[in-house]
C-alpha cells in the first residue's frame, strides 16, 4: 500500500493542547489588561498574526515578537515556525498509550514529526498540502501546511496537480496534497497503484499521501445499519447490553464517573415522530435510542472519562465519532461530550454523552431548579414549522428558539456567574407580580390549544411562570429569560404581562398625567389636609368649633374596614360619597388620595386595593357609559384585552371625581338610575370614591343615583371650608413654594405674613377663602388686587376671577410674544390677549352649551397642524381682532357663528390651524383639555353671556325708549343668554349676578338690560328662555322685584325661589314649570297665567277639621293618613291628593288612638267610649267591635291580633278575623299602661303603673318574666325589632334596656331633668331617642347606652319625634309650635318648618318620599316637602330672626342685628350689604351707631362684651369687656367719645371711645339694670332696673345724684326729655312717671294702660308722651298734665314699639302682629297701614329726614318703606305704603296673602288648595 495512516495520539495531544491554549487565550480576553497604545500600534500586523497562527501561539506572545520586530510580520513568522519546529510535545501522563492497538498498515505509511499547521478541519474529508506561488500569502512564503476541509463527499484527486483554495489567502493555490485526515464519518481511501481500499469508521483517521498518485476518498455522515426501526430499536437493546459496554461503564465508574443508562429505550410512538419530522423517515439515522449519560463532578473527570471512552478499542468498540460541545457551544447550547460508539458484534451505534452533573436536568440526579423546562420548551417548539405566511408566527418560532438557546446557557453556564447573576437580580416571584394569563388563551377550550402550536407555546410558558418559584441564582435568572420571552413574544411589548407590569404602567401613566396637568401638580405641592363632617358646612357655622375629622384618614378608614370584611365574607358594594362646595378641594383631595394610596402600595404586594383616579367629566360618554372603567384603563395604555384577567384577581379603588358635571347626560337615561349598575361596577372588586359638588343634585337624585338601595354600604362625607388654622398653614406654604419657584424676583414675592396681613384689610376676602381652590386664587392674584383695589373695598368672587384670569393670559401673552420676537415677528399684545380672551369666552359657553367641562382636539386636526406652534397666530382670531376697534377693548365681542354650530365636531372651530389659544388650557389627556378648574369655565360662560348683552348698541345714538326697546328685543334671539337655559349652573348664575352691583362703569347697564330681556318676552315668544335666565339672574342677585308690571312675559322653567315678588302683576304670563319655593308673592296678580307644573316645595294641608285632634298616622305604605278627632270621628285621606277618602262614624265619645294594621288593609280604633273598634280601609265599613276595654292598642306584625290594654289593670289579646277574645292575661296590679307583641308574636310585653315591665306567653297566655327596676310608674315598653333586648322609660326619668331572654337589666340611661316623653328605636336598632319637658332630644347608643347626642334648639316641651326611614335624621315637633330636622350623626338642626300656629303633636317621616307629616293643635294637617333645595340667591340676609335695626345719622345707611350672631351693614339707597361684622359668641341683641356714623357699637346676650367696629372697614377695634352679666343695653354720649352700658350685673359702666378702657363703675341698684341713657349733654346718665327705681348718674365723677323710686314692679324703659330737664319711665306696674331732674320728685303718674308698659318717649317739642304696651294701645298723652289724650287701637298683638315722626306730627309703630301703623296725632286716625312681614316684627327705626322707616322682623328680613309725612287727618282714609325693598329671605315659608289667581292654568287640585290656604283668592 503507497500510503499509511497516522495514529490518533498525536491529533489528540494537539487537540488538547489548542484547547488549553484557546482557554487561556479566553481568560485574558476577559479579563486581562491590555495596552492600547500597543494594538492600536501594530493592529494591523497583529490580526495577521492572529489569523495566520489560528490560536496555537499565545497573544501575549505575539505582541511581544511584533514588537521586538519592529512590526515585521515575516520575522515574527519566521521565529514562531522555528521555534515550532524545534519544540517536543510530550503526552500528558494520564494519557494512555494506544500504540499497540494501532491497525496494521503498510509499510509505506510512517509517522510523520509535528510541525505547525494552517486551517481547521472539520467532519467529512480533510486534505493537507501546501500553498504555493502566491507571495502574498503568509502561509505560502512561510511554506506551512494548510487544511482544506472537503465535507462528506466522494473525491478523486492526483496528489500533485491539485488546485484546492488556500484557506488564508482564499486562491486555487494549494497545488499537492500530503495528507488526508477523515473525521466523524464512515469513509474510504485508495490509491491508484492497485492497493485495496481503505474502510473505516474510526472518528479520527490520518493518510499520508505520496506525490504522483491519484487517489479516490468517500466520506459519509455515520449511519445506522438496520433494516426496520424494530431492527434499530433490538440492535440497540442489545448493544446496550453487551458485555463490551457493560465492561466500558464499568471502567468509567473505576474513576468515580457516573454512568445512566436509560430504563427502556424511547417510546416507538415518539420515535417515529421524531424521525418522521428530524430524518424525514429515515430511522438510520437515529443514534439516541440507546444513550448512556455520563455525568462528571468536574472538568478534569469529564476529560477523564473522555479519555476512557476514546480508548474503547480494548473493549472491541470503535470510537466513531467525537462532538465536543463542552467549550463550544452546540445548537441549543447544551454542554457535553458526545461520543458515538461503533458495536460491531451488533452493527449499531451507541451514544455516550458525557456532561457535568451541574449542567444535567436529568431526573433524578440533576441539581438545576424545574429540570424540565429546557427539554419541555424543546420537545415543543423543535419540530414547529410556522406558517409561511404568518410573520407573527414565524417570528415567535425564531424567539423560541432563542429562548431555549439562553435557557440552556443559563443551565450550562455559558453565561459565566456574574451573567446570571445580573439577570437573576431582575427575578420578582409569580405570587408577587403575578402573571397574567395571555388573552390569546381567554374562551379558548383545550382542543383548540392543542391544535394550534402558537397556543401551546402561550399556555406552556404562562403556566411555568406560575407554577415555578425558583430559590437559587440559576432558577431564577431561568426565570427571568422565560418571562422575558414570555412579555415581549407571548403577551407583546405593548401588553401586560404581570400585574406588577399592570401596576407599573398605572403608576408611569399617572407621573404622565400629573406633569401634563401642572395646575393639578402645582396643587399638590401645597397640599393641605381637608376637615370633614357626616353631615355638610351651613354657611355662618364656625368651622373651628365643630368636631370635624381628617378627611384623608377617614377614607383610608373606610378602605381599611371594606379590606377586613373582604377576608371575612364576600364584599359588598362599598361607597363612599365625597360632596363639597365648588372650589372645597374635591378634585385635589382625590388626587392626592390616589397619590398616598399608591405611595402606600408596593409593587410586590398584590393583596393592596389599587387606586384608579377617574375624571368622569373627561370620560363619561352616555353611549359607552357601562365600559366607562375600561375606558379608564384604556386611556391609561391598558389594553383592552388584558382586562378580564387583571379584574379577576386584583382589587382596586375607584376614584371616581365629579360626579355632578356629568349629572345632565346622566339623568336623561330613566331606567337605571343607580351609577354603581350603570356603569358595571359589580364587574370589578372594588370600592368606590365618589365626588359631586354640593346642591346641584337634589336629595332624590343623590338617593336615585349615588344610594339607591345601597344605603347601608354606602358613606357620606362632607368637605368643610378651611379653618384659620387651616389657611394660615396653606398660606405659609404657598408663600415658601413662590418663593422656590421665583428665586430670581426674590423682592417681588411677599411673605406669609405679608399675605395674612393684606387678607385682614379685605373681610368679604376672608370669608372666600375658607374654599382651598379659591384661597390658591386669591393669593396668586392678590397682589395685584391690592393695586387695583383700595384697602378696605369689598371685592366680589368675579373681581377676583377678574383678576385671575388677567393675569393667567398676560403670562401666555408675554411667552408668545418672546417666541414670535424670536421668530422676528411684531404682533400687537392687546390684539392677542383680547382674542385669548375671546377665545375663552367662547369655549366657556360652548362647554356650557354642551354640558361637557372637557373640550376634545380632532386626531384630524392634530395631523394637520404643523409642528411650529408658536410661528404664526391662529388666523381665524387674526382676522376677527382685525376688525376689532381697540378704544373699545373693554367691551366689545362678537357674534356667534352659527355656521361653526353646524361643523360635525363641535370643537373643531377651537382647534383649527395652529392655535395658540388652546395652550392656555389645561391639558388632561391626549387631546382633551379644560379649563384651570371648573369655576373658571362658569367665569368664562358668564363673561360671554355678559359681554353679548352689555356691548350691544342702538343704530344710532339719539332714540327715545321706545326705539331703543325695539332695537334691542330685535336682538336678544342673538344673544347667548337664549341659548340655554342657566338653571343647572349655579356657578354661571351667581357670576353674573356678582356683575349686577359691580361698580365697574362697563356693567352699570347689566341689570335694566336683563329687565328689559324679560319685558320682551311680553310679545316675543322666541326669547322665553332668555327671559328666564334674566330673571333667574336678577332674583340670585337679590334684586327686588315687586310691583313690575310684567303680564304676559314668557319665563317657563325660571327659579324664582325666596324672590320677592309682591304686588306685581303678571297677568297672562308664562309661568310653566316655574319654582317658587318660599318666594313672597303677597298681592301678586297671576290672573289667567299659564303655571303647568309649578313647583312651591309645599303642600296643602288637610282640611276638614273643627275640633281638636287626637292623632295622626300614616299608613305603613305611605299612601293614607287616618286622624282622629275630638269629633268621634275617624278620617282616612290620600296621602298624595290631600283628599279625604273615607269618614268612619260609630264611637260615642272622643277617639283616644286611630292606628293601621302593618299591612295597610285596617285600622283599629279606640274610644273613650270603652269599645275597640276594626275598619276595613276599602269600604270603610267596622269589621270588630270589642267593648268594655279602651288604652293603648298594638297590632300584631302579622295583623292577625291586637293586644289592648286598659284602666282594669287587665291585657287583652283578640282575634281580628273572628272578633273573639283569645287571652286575657291578669298580674299586673295597677294601670297597663302600653302593650306590645314581638316580632314573631310569641309574646307580649307590658308596663304598668304598679312599676313593673311582664313578658307574656300569647299562646298560652302565661306570664313568662317580671322586669323590675323602675322607681315610678312605667310609661311605657317595647321590643327591639329583633326581640332580643326592651327597653323602657318611667316618670322616674329613666330609660332602662333589658335583656329579653334573661330580663337582666343592662342599661340604665339617664340624663333627662323632667319627665319623659317617648323613646323610639331607630329602624336600623342602633340608636335610640328620647324626649321630655326639658325641650332636649337625646339620642341613645342602644349598644353601650351611652348618650351621643343632645339635640338643642326646641324652645318649650317636645311633643314627638320620629328617626327617617334610613335612620340618619331626626324630626320632631313641639309646643314651640316648630318642627325641626336634625342630623343624628352630628346633633345639627338641618331645617326648621315653621306655620303652624299651635302645639305641634304630631311628626313623622314619609316611608319612602322626602316629606314629613305633621298635625297641631291649630287643627290642621300638613305635609312637608323637605328636599333640601338648590339655593341660587347669594348669602347676604340673615339667618336668623332680626331683632334690631337702626339707620345710620345720615340715613345712607342701615345696620342690623340679629340671633345669627351677626350684625350687618347696608345700604339704604340699593339694599345692598356694606359688610358683615362677625366676633359674637351668641345672639346679637341690640346695635347702635356712633353721633357722626363712622362706628358701631354691638353686644349679644351671654357673652358679657361690648364690641366696637369700623363702620369703613368692617374690623373690630375695641372689646369692651368688664360686665359680669349679660349686657342689656349700651349708649353713645352725643359728642361721640364714651360709652354707657347697663347688665343683669346690676352695673352701668362707662367706656373711653377712643382707648377702650372703662372710665367708670356706677354702683347702686339692687337688680339687673336695664336700660341707659345719656343726658342731651351728656353729663348725665338715668339708668332703670328692676329693683323699682330709676336712677340719675354724674357721668364725670360716676356719683349717683338721685333714685326715684315710685314705681311697684320692675322699670322696663325711660327717657330724658329733649331738653334734658324731665325724665320719663314706665313700669310693669302699668303707669308712666315723670320726674323732674333737678329736684328728683315726681312730677306726674300717668295710669289708663291694662298691661305692661313697654315703651315711651318725648315728642319732638317734649310736650306729649306717647306709649305702648301688652294691652295692645298706643297711648298719647300731654306732658305737662298728664292727661290721656288719645287711644290708638288698630294693633292685634303686642306693641313692640311706638315713635314720633321728627315733626311731631305722626306717630310710628310697629307690633307683633306683623304690621307698622302710622297715625295721625292730631286726629289719632291711621293713615298709613304698612304690611309685609310674615313674622313678629322686632323694630323699627325712621330715618331724619321722615320718609323713611326700617323694620325687621323674626322672619329674618328688613324692610325699608316710604311713608308719606305730608298727609294730614283731614279726609285722609287709610292706605297702603309700599315697600322700597325687602332684604334676607324671609323664613315663614310660602306667601300669598292677597294674591290673585283668576283663571289661572295648569295648578293641581292640590296647588289650588294651597293657595287658598296661603290667602289667595280666585
Amino acid at each position: 500500500m503507497t500510503f499509511c495512516q497516522k495514529t490518533k495520539e498525536s491529533t489528540h495531544v494537539f487537540a488538547h493542547n489548542k484547547k488549553e491554549f484557546g482557554h487561556i487565550n479566553k481568560e485574558r480576553l476577559v479579563g486581562g489588561m491590555h495596552s492600547e497604545n500597543g494594538q492600536e500600534k501594530y493592529a494591523t500586523e497583529m490580526k495577521m498574526l492572529k489569523r495566520l497562527c489560528s490560536g496555537t501561539i499565545d497573544q501575549d506572545e505575539l505582541e511581544k515578537q511584533l514588537e521586538e520586530n519592529n512590526g515585521s510580520v515575516a520575522l515574527v513568522v519566521e521565529k514562531i515556525i522555528s521555534k515550532l519546529i524545534n519544540q517536543n510535545i510530550e503526552i500528558p501522563e494520564n494519557d494512555i498509550d494506544n500504540k499497540q492497538n494501532d491497525q496494521k498498515t503498510d509499510s509505506s505509511l510512517k509517522k510523520e514529526d509535528e510541525k505547525a499547521e494552517i486551517g481547521e478541519t472539520n467532519p467529512g474529508i480533510n486534505l493537507q498540502g501546501y500553498c504555493v506561488y502566491n507571495q502574498s500569502c503568509l502561509a505560502s512564503k512561510a511554506n506551512l501546511p494548510v487544511w482544506v476541509n472537503i465535507g462528506f463527499a466522494d473525491i478523486s484527486f492526483t496528489s500533485d496537480k491539485t488546485s484546492y483554495c488556500c484557506p488564508y489567502c482564499k486562491q486555487p493555490t494549494v497545488t499537492s496534497i500530503v495528507k488526508v485526515m477523515f473525521f466523524n464519518s464512515e469513509h474510504s481511501i485508495r490509491a491508484n497503484d492497485d492497493t485495496a481500499p481503505v474502510k473505516s469508521n474510526n472518528y479520527q483517521c490520518f493518510y499520508i499521501v505520496k506525490p504522483g498518485l491519484t487517489y479516490e476518498l468517500k466520506a459519509s455522515k455515520i449511519r445506522q445499519h438496520a433494516i426496520s426501526l424494530e431492527d434499530l430499536i433490538a440492535r440497540s437493546e442489545n448493544a446496550m447490553a453487551s458485555v463490551e459496554i457493560v465492561n466500558l461503564v464499568k471502567e468509567l465508574e473505576r474513576y468515580s464517573i457516573t454512568v445512566v443508562k436509560p430504563s427502556k429505550v424511547k417510546d416507538k410512538a415518539r420515535l417515529l415522530e421524531k424521525i418522521e419530522r428530524d430524518y424525514k423517515g429515515n430511522y438510520n439515522q437515529v443514534f439516541d435510542i440507546g444513550r448512556f449519560t455520563i455525568l462528571c463532578n468536574n472538568p478534569t473527570t469529564l476529560q477523564t472519562a473522555v479519555i476512557v471512552m476514546k480508548k474503547a478499542e480494548q473493549f472491541n468498540l470503535i470510537v466513531s465519532e467525537d462532538k465536543d460541545f463542552f467549550d463550544k457551544q452546540s445548537k441549543t447550547h447544551h454542554r457535553f461530550h458526545n461520543i458515538k460508539l461503533y458495536v460491531p458484534k451488533h452493527d449499531v451505534y451507541i451514544e455516550m454523552q458525557a456532561t457535568l452533573k451541574n449542567f444535567t436536568t436529568l431526573e433524578g440526579y440533576t441539581v438545576i431548579e424545574n429540570p424540565k423546562l429546557s427539554h419541555l420548551f424543546y420537545e415543543l417548539i423543535r419540530a414547529w414549522e410556522p406558517n409561511v405566511s404568518s410573520t407573527q408566527e414565524q417570528k415567535l418560532k425564531q424567539a423560541s428558539d432563542k429562548t431555549l438557546t439562553k435557557i440552556n446557557d443559563i443551565i450550562c453556564e455559558w453565561i459565566d456567574e456574574k451573567g446570571s447573576k445580573k439577570i437573576a437580580e431582575r427575578y420578582k416571584t409569580h405570587s408577587n407580580i403575578m402573571i397574567l394569563k395571555p388573552p390569546q388563551l381567554s374562551n379558548r377550550t383545550e382542543e383548540e390549544i392543542k391544535k394550534n402550536i402558537s397556543l401551546k407555546v402561550a399556555q406552556f410558558a404562562y403556566e411555568q411562570l406560575c407554577k415555578f418559584t425558583p430559590e437559587g441564582m440559576k432558577g431564577k435568572a431561568l426565570y427571568v429569560i422565560l418571562y422575558d420571552y414570555y412579555k415581549k413574544y407571548i403577551i407583546g411589548d405593548k401588553n401586560l404581562a404581570s400585574y406588577a407590569d399592570f401596576l407599573a404602567l398605572l403608576q408611569k401613566s399617572r407621573k404622565q398625567e400629573l406633569e401634563e396637568d401642572v395646575a393639578i401638580s402645582q396643587a399638590l405641592e401645597t397640599y393641605i389636609p381637608l376637615q370633614a363632617n357626616n353631615y355638610p358646612h351651613m354657611d355662618g357655622e364656625d368651622g373651628a368649633n365643630e368636631k370635624t375629622y381628617d378627611c384623608h384618614q377617614h377614607v383610608l378608614e373606610f378602605l381599611q374596614e371594606q379590606s377586613e370584611e373582604k377576608q371575612e365574607k364576600e364584599q359588598k358594594r362599598k361607597v363612599m360619597i365625597i360632596q363639597g362646595k365648588s372650589g372645597s378641594g374635591k378634585s385635589i383631595f382625590c388626587r392626592h388620595l390616589e397619590k398616598a394610596l399608591w405611595e402606600a402600595t408596593n409593587l410586590s404586594d398584590l393583596k393592596k386595593d389599587i387606586p384608579i383616579y377617574i375624571s368622569l367629566s373627561k370620560l363619561y360618554n352616555k353611549q359607552n357609559e357601562k365600559d366607562i372603567i375600561l375606558q379608564a384603563l384604556q386611556c391609561k395604555h391598558i389594553n383592552k384585552e388584558i382586562m378580564d384577567t387583571i379584574r379577576e384577581k386584583l382589587s382596586f379603588v375607584f376614584i371616581m371625581d365629579g360626579f355632578d358635571e356629568i349629572f345632565d347626560f346622566y339623568r336623561t337615561f330613566d331606567n337605571v338610575q343607580y351609577f354603581y349598575d350603570r356603569f358595571n361596577l359589580n364587574q370589578w372588586n372594588a370600592k368606590i370614591v365618589i365626588t359631586c359638588r354640593s346642591n346641584v343634585l337634589h336629595d332624590d337624585d343623590i338617593n336615585a343615583a349615588l344610594i339607591d338601595v345601597n344605603q347601608n354600604d354606602t358613606s357620606m362625607m362632607y368637605l368643610w371650608p378651611f379653618t384659620k388654622q387651616q389657611m394660615h398653614s396653606y398660606i405659609e406654604k404657598f408663600a415658601i413654594t413662590r418663593s422656590k419657584n421665583n428665586k430670581k424676583n426674590k423682592e417681588k414675592i411677599w411673605s406669609s405674613q405679608q399675605y395674612e396681613e393684606t387678607l385682614n384689610n379685605y373681610p368679604n376676602l376672608l370669608k372666600m377663602i375658607e374654599e382651598p381652590f379659591l384661597l390658591q386664587l386669591i393669593l396668586t392674584v392678590l397682589p395685584s388686587l391690592v393695586k387695583q383695589y383700595g384697602a378696605d373695598s369689598k371685592i366680589s368672587k368675579a373681581q377676583v376671577y377678574e383678576a385671575f384670569n388677567e393675569q393667567w393670559i398676560d403670562i401666555h401673552v408675554k411667552n408668545i410674544l418672546s417666541k414670535l420676537s424670536e421668530l422676528k415677528i411684531q404682533t400687537n399684545p392687546k390684539k392677542i390677549k383680547l382674542a385669548f380672551q375671546k377665545y375663552c369666552q367662547d369655549l366657556g359657553f360652548e362647554m356650557f352649551v354642551q354640558g361637557n367641562q372637557v373640550a376634545t382636539e380632532s386626531d384630524n386636526i392634530i395631523q394637520n397642524q404643523s409642528n411650529l406652534i408658536f410661528n404664526k397666530v391662529d388666523p381665524i382670531i387674526e382676522i376677527k381682532i382685525e376688525e376689532i376697534d381697540e378704544k373699545k377693548l373693554e367691551i366689545k365681542t362678537n357674534e356667534i357663528d352659527t355656521l361653526a354650530i353646524k361643523i360635525q365636531d363641535i370643537w373643531e372651530k377651537y382647534f383649527n390651524g395652529d392655535s395658540i389659544a388652546k395652550y392656555l388650557l389645561r391639558r388632561v389627556g391626549d387631546n382633551k383639555y379644560q379649563f384651570l378648574h371648573k369655576s373658571c369655565q362658569e367665569y368664562y360662560a358668564s363673561q360671554k353671556i355678559i359681554f353679548d348683552i352689555i356691548s350691544w348698541k342702538p343704530d344710532t345714538a339719539n332714540i327715545d325708549y321706545q326705539q331703543f326697546q325695539q332695537q334691542f328685543e330685535a336682538h336678544i334671539s342673538k344673544l347667548s343668554i337664549n341659548f340655554k337655559l342657566l338653571n343647572e349652573e349655579l356657578g354661571i348664575i351667581q357670576f353674573i349676578a356678582e356683575r349686577i352691583h359691580d361698580t365697574n362703569p362697563k356693567f352699570v347697564n347689566l341689570k335694566s338690560r336683563l329687565f328689559r330681556i324679560i319685558e320682551s318676552s311680553k310679545t316675543n315668544k322666541y326669547i322665553n328662555i332668555a327671559a328666564a335666565n334674566a330673571i333667574t339672574i336678577l332674583n340670585s342677585a337679590n334684586v327686588n322685584m315687586h310691583y313690575q308690571n310684567w303680564d304676559n312675559i314668557k319665563i317657563p322653567h325660571a327659579i324664582l325661589d325666596r324672590a320677592f315678588l309682591e304686588g306685581t302683576s303678571l297677568n297672562n304670563a308664562n309661568l310653566d314649570h316655574v319654582s317658587f319655593v318660599q318666594a313672597f308673592l303677597n298681592k301678586t296678580n297671576f290672573t289667567n297665567a299659564s303655571m303647568a307644573s309649578i313647583y312651591f316645595g309645599e303642600y296643602a294641608y288637610l282640611e276638614g277639621y273643627s275640633t281638636s285632634i287626637f292623632g295622626v298616622q300614616l299608613s305603613p305604605d305611605g299612601t293614607k293618613i287616618v286622624s282622629c278627632l275630638s269629633d268621634k270621628t275617624i278620617r282616612i285621606w290620600d296621602a298624595s291628593l290631600g283628599k279625604q277618602i273615607q269618614l268612619l262614624k260609630g264611637h260615642s265619645d272622643r277617639i283616644k288612638v286611630a292606628q293601621f294594621s302593618p299591612d295597610s288593609s285596617k285600622i283599629a280604633s279606640c274610644s273613650a267610649d270603652n269599645t275597640i273598634r276594626i275598619w276595613d280601609i276599602l269600604s270603610g265599613q267596622q269589621l270588630q267591635k270589642w267593648e268594655e276595654h279602651c288604652g293603648d292598642i298594638q297590632f300584631s306584625y302579622d295583623s292577625s291580633k291586637i293586644v289592648s290594654c286598659s284602666g282594669d289593670n287587665m291585657i287583652r289579646v283578640w282575634s281580628v278575623s273572628s272578633g273573639k277574645q283569645i287571652q286575657l292575661l291578669n298580674g299586673h296590679s295597677s294601670i297597663v299602661n302600653a302593650a306590645q307583641f314581638s316580632s314573631d308574636g310569641s309574646k307580649i310585653i307590658s308596663c304598668s303603673n304598679d312599676k313593673t315591665i311582664r313578658i307574656w306567653n300569647v299562646l298560652s297566655g302565661e306570664q313568662l318574666q317580671i322586669l323590675e327596676g323602675h322607681s315610678d310608674y312605667v310609661i311605657s315598653v317595647q321590643f327591639t325589632a329583633n326581640a332580643s333586648k326592651i327597653i323602657s322609660y318611667s316618670l322616674d326619668q329613666t330609660i332602662r334596656i333589658w335583656n329579653a331572654s334573661s330580663g337582666q337589666q343592662m342599661f340604665v340611661l339617664k340624663g333627662h331633668s323632667t319627665p319623659i316623653n317617648l323613646v323610639r328605636v331607630s329602624p336600623d336598632g342602633l340608636k335610640m331617642l328620647s324626649c321630655s319637658q326639658d325641650s332636649n332630644i337625646r339620642i341613645w347608643d342602644s349598644l353601650s347606652g351611652k348618650q351621643v347626642q343632645l339635640l338643642e334648639g326646641h324652645s318649650d316641651w317636645i311633643k314627638s319625634a320620629q328617626f327617617s326611614p334610613d335612620s340618619s335624621r331626626v324630626v320632631s315637633g313641639s309646643s314651640d309650635k316648630t318642627i325641626r330636622i336634625w342630623d343624628v350623626s352630628s346633633g345639627k338642626q338641618l331645617q326648621m318648618l315653621e306655620g303652624h300656629l299651635g302645639i305641634v303633636r304630631g311628626v313623622e317621616f314619609f316611608p319612602r318620599d322626602l316629606k314629613i307629616l305633621s298635625y297641631s293643635g291649630d287643627k290642621t294637617i300638613r305635609i312637608w316637602d323637605v328636599a333640601l333645595e338648590r339655593k341660587i340667591q347669594l348669602t347676604e340676609g340673615h339667618l336668623d330672626n332680626v331683632n334690631e335695626v337702626q339707620f345710620s345719622p345720615d340715613g345712607s345707611k342701615i345696620v342690623s342685628s340679629s340671633l345669627d350672631k351677626t350684625v350687618r351693614l347696608w345700604d339704604v339707597q340699593s339694599g345692598r350689604p356694606i359688610q358683615v361684622f362677625e366676633g359674637h359668641s351668641s345672639w346679637v341683641r341690640g346695635i347702635r351707631f356712633s353721633p357722626d356714623g363712622s362706628k358701631i357699637a354691638s353686644f349679644a346676650y351671654f357673652d358679657k362684651v361690648i364690641q366696637m367696629w369700623h363702620v369703613a372697614s368692617g374690623k373690630q377695634f375695641h372689646r369692651l369687656e368688664g360686665h359680669l352679666k349679660d349686657v342689656n343695653g349700651v349708649q353713645f354720649s352725643s359728642d361721640g367719645t364714651k360709652i354707657a352700658s347697663c347688665s343683669d350685673d346690676k352695673t352701668i359702666r362707662i367706656w373711653d371711645m377712643l382707648s377702650g378702657k372703662q372710665l367708670q363703675v356706677l354702683e347702686g341698684h339692687l337688680d339687673k339694670v336695664s336700660g341707659v341713657q345719656f343726658s342731651p349733654d351728656s353729663s348725665k346718665i338715668v339708668s332703670c332696673s328692676s329693683d323699682k327705681t330709676v336712677r340719675l348718674w354724674d357721668v364725670f365723677s360716676g356719683k349717683q345724684l338721685g333714685s326715684f323710686e315710685k314705681h311697684k314692679n320692675s322699670l322696663t324703659d325711660t327717657q330724658f326729655s329733649p331738653d334734658g330737664s324731665k325724665i320719663v319711665s314706665c313700669s310693669s306696674d302699668k303707669t308712666i312717671r315723670i320726674w323732674d331732674v333737678s329736684s328728683g320728685k315726681q312730677l306726674l303718674l300717668l295710669e289708663g294702660h291694662s298691661d305692661v308698659i313697654k315703651g315711651v318717649r318725648f315728642s319732638p317739642n317734649a310736650s306729649q308722651i306717647v306709649s305702648c304696651s301688652q294691652d295692645k294701645t298706643i297711648r298719647l298723652w300731654d306732658a305737662s298734665s298728664g292727661k290721656q289724650l288719645r287711644i290708638l287701637e288698630g294693633h292685634s298683638e303686642y306693641i313692640v314699639d311706638a315713635l314720633f315722626s321728627s315733626d311731631g306730627s305722626k306717630l310710628i309703630s310697629c307690633s307683633w302682629d306683623k304690621t307698622i301703623r302710622i297715625w295721625d296725632v292730631s286726629s289719632g286716625k291711621q293713615v298709613q297701614l304698612l304690611e309685609g312681614h310674615n313674622g313678629k316684627i322686632y323694630g323699627m327705626r325712621l330715618s331724619q329726614c321722615g320718609s323713611k322707616i326700617v323694620s325687621c322682623s323674626e322672619d329674618r328680613t328688613i324692610r325699608l318703606w316710604s311713608i308719606d309725612t305730608s298727609k294730614t287727618d283731614n279726609n285722609v282714609e287709610t292706605n297702603l305704603a309700599k315697600c322700597i325693598w325687602q332684604v334676607g329671605v324671609q323664613s315663614r315659608g310660602l306667601s300669598m296673602k292677597d294674591s290673585v289667581w283668576k283663571n289661572t292654568t295648569g295648578l293641581t287640585p292640590q296647588q289650588k288648595l294651597l293657595v287658598e290656604q296661603r290667602g289667595g283668592k280666585y
